[in-house]
């Protein structure tokens, strides 16, 4: 039986729009439309039991996912959304051991769901260039219980010289001009390794995917992916008035040998001369 104790993460879930995650303090009440809720009445409680307010509402106690963190993180930059994560991690092939090269890290929305799945022998390496959503991120990371499978750079690797990595799984890239990496991915990923870029533009996707070709990718394939909820009530079910619509447009690749041959140099070799003795 898995018990609520202090400094537990729980989710308060009143309904689809209102539910509320904590961490769990003896001292602490959490101040709601519906009542208040004092996380002393959740300690030694099991998970999925309920809480009564001082207002006769209940709240149930789960468990949070990391599809809660995800929904519930702090927004430094426009997050990547679960309905795109689940068909990033489906088609990568994203697994527990890996090594994943992200570029952009953003809110860490991305970075704290690929965490979860490669660790513990994985590992997640981040890079970005702005320090203040790096911060954002960290507490996101730390929030989400898997610091210690992420690693954050702060280094711009369209202007790097060299690499700091190689022989990558899986990259994924979240830029507004992903195209301008891709020769430094293929550095960093082994042979076959998957990428995936976030790309809210068709703009974005077509200079995106001449670049995947000039660099050797193949398997290439872009899709949008839409959510939506229904309300499933007896005798009136139909769809959701809200949903999530278009987030983004996904782009997929795999490293790949062309045989391309390296052009030799057509300048004619010096030729030795003897002379003839007399």
């Amino acid at each position: 039986m898995d018990k609520i104790k202090q400094n537990s993460p729980v989710l308060f879930y009143f309904n689809h729009s209102k539910k509320w995650l904590v961490k769990i303090t003896k001292k602490e009440s959490l101040h709601t439309h519906i009542g208040v809720i004092k996380h002393s009445d959740a300690i030694g409680k099991e998970y999925g039991s309920r809480l009564v307010t001082n207002k006769d509402k209940y709240v149930y106690l789960l468990k949070p996912t990391m599809y809660d963190y995800v929904m519930k993180i702090q927004h430094g930059t426009q997050i990547v959304y679960p309905k795109d994560i689940g068909y990033i991690i489906a088609r990568a092939g994203i697994e527990s051991g890996q090594k994943i090269l992200e570029i952009g890290t953003g809110s860490g929305s991305l970075t704290s769901c690929v965490a979860s799945i490669v660790k513990p022998r994985g590992h997640v390496y981040t890079f970005d260039v702005d320090e203040n959503f790096m911060k954002i991120a960290e507490k996101n990371i730390q929030k989400a219980g898997v610091s210690k499978y992420v690693t954050q750079h702060n280094l711009d690797l369209k202007t790097a010289k060299k690499m700091p990595l190689d022989d990558m799984d899986v990259a994924l890239i979240d830029l507004g001009d992903p195209w301008l990496v891709i020769p430094q991915v293929r550095k960093m990923l082994k042979g076959s390794g998957a990428i995936f870029a976030i790309c809210p533009t068709m703009n974005q996707l077509e200079k995106l995917t001449t670049s995947l070709v000039e660099n050797e990718f193949t398997d290439i394939e872009s899709t949008e992916h839409i959510l939506r909820t229904i309300e499933a009530r007896e005798g009136k079910t139909r769809h959701s008035f809200q949903g999530i619509g278009h987030t983004t447009y996904l782009c997929y690749a795999r490293k790949a040998f062309f045989g391309r041959e390296t052009k030799k140099s057509t300048k004619p070799k010096a030729t030795k001369t003897t002379k003839k003795s007399s």
